[in-house]
């Protein structure tokens, strides 16, 4: 392979994804990696009694994944919530050029923090904010995403209800004024 897989493009194809298109299913292995050209996803998983929980959104540049290994069998299932392009490269075959291409080893490490940063905010905000706080936290990470999906998502993903959602917005609106 002697190429530089930073300026090889054969390494990349895109998909075309319909909204309620899952990306990357549950309990398969993680055989892909993707960063979204266009559109937005949610990741979520199911909880006990087998409700959707959302744990994360994917919009524009962000990259797509559901592991941190590759081939590990996926935790989430990513679906796309809108018309998507995504540019989809082999996660593994992506992997082994990290530590030996710079560029790739920059962006996966960037890429892997970015996720575990918001990963950690949504534990602390799900743990220890009010509905506002976590209203306020989530238009922070996700500023342009508020109009772009619906909102019993965006309250499944802070943990209330969309009336606590509607609640918290009202009040946030008037703490603006």
């Amino acid at each position: 392979m002697g190429k530089n897989p930073s300026l090889d493009k054969s390494l990349h194809r895109t998909e075309l994804l319909r909204s309620g298109d899952v990306f990357l299913a549950y309990g398969k292995p993680c055989t892909k990696i993707g960063r979204l050209l266009d559109g937005v996803m949610r990741g979520f998983v199911y909880d006990t009694e087998g409700n959707e929980i959302t744990t994360h959104f994917y919009q524009e540049g962000d990259m797509v994944i559901a592991s941190y290994m590759p081939n590990v069998d996926i935790s989430v299932t990513i679906e796309a919530l809108s018309e998507c392009e995504i540019s989809v490269a082999n996660y593994s075959e992506v992997m082994s050029w990290v530590n030996k291409d710079r560029g790739i080893t920059e962006i996966i490490t960037r890429e892997f923090q970015k996720l575990n940063s918001q990963l950690q905010s949504r534990l602390v905000s799900l743990l220890n904010l009010s509905s506002v706080e976590k209203y306020e936290l989530f238009l922070k990470e996700y500023p342009n995403l508020i109009n772009r999906i619906p909102h019993y998502y965006i309250a499944n993903y802070l943990g209330i209800t969309p009336t606590q959602l509607s609640r918290a917005r009202k009040q946030f609106i008037n703490k603006c004024k």
